[in-house]
């Protein structure tokens, strides 16, 4: 089971933090429950009023992940999901949302958590996607990581040069 040894992360006080949230929109009911968890999510931890806007596929994700981390977003969520054809796309659009996703997240300084789902089937998608019935939730998953680590940085105090 790939959820196996996640973290119980405890997150407080973060209501004032500034987090926006990326969802392509390829496969609607994965993507349904991917954003549904993600804001329950953010419900959950007090934050009420997110940005959500939506891209064309997981590909557009980095991008759009850079501006809003340029904009003063305390956290980044990016949702997606990815599911293996017959063709190497899969290989390269999975790698350099990844990169991507991550590059963002190394020069700006503001967490961005990886919601994007790289499946061998579109069931192993719908079972991470937060639906009724799936065994995980990726999307909640993805903001409670970015949050907290967004709430972890604010904690570190600046170093004495």
């Amino acid at each position: 089971m790939s959820g196996k040894g996640a973290p119980e992360l405890s997150v407080r006080n973060v209501s004032d933090l500034r987090v926006a949230v990326i969802a392509a929109q390829w496969h609607d009911k994965v993507m349904d429950g991917l954003v549904n968890g993600a804001l329950r999510a953010l419900r959950d931890l007090g934050i009420d009023e997110p940005t959500l806007i939506r891209v064309p596929g997981s590909f557009e994700l980095p991008v759009a992940a850079k501006v809003l981390a340029g904009r003063g977003y305390d956290a980044v969520v990016a949702l997606g999901v990815v599911i293996r054809g017959g063709t190497p796309h899969f290989d390269y659009v999975c790698q350099g949302v990844t990169q991507g996703l991550t590059q963002v997240s190394v020069e700006t300084g503001v967490p961005v958590g990886f919601g994007v789902l790289t499946c061998d089937t579109e069931e192993q998608a719908l079972d991470r996607a937060g639906l009724e019935g799936s065994t995980e939730d990726k999307g909640h998953e993805a903001v409670t990581a970015a949050v907290a680590t967004a709430a972890t940085l604010r904690s570190v105090s600046e170093p004495w040069h």
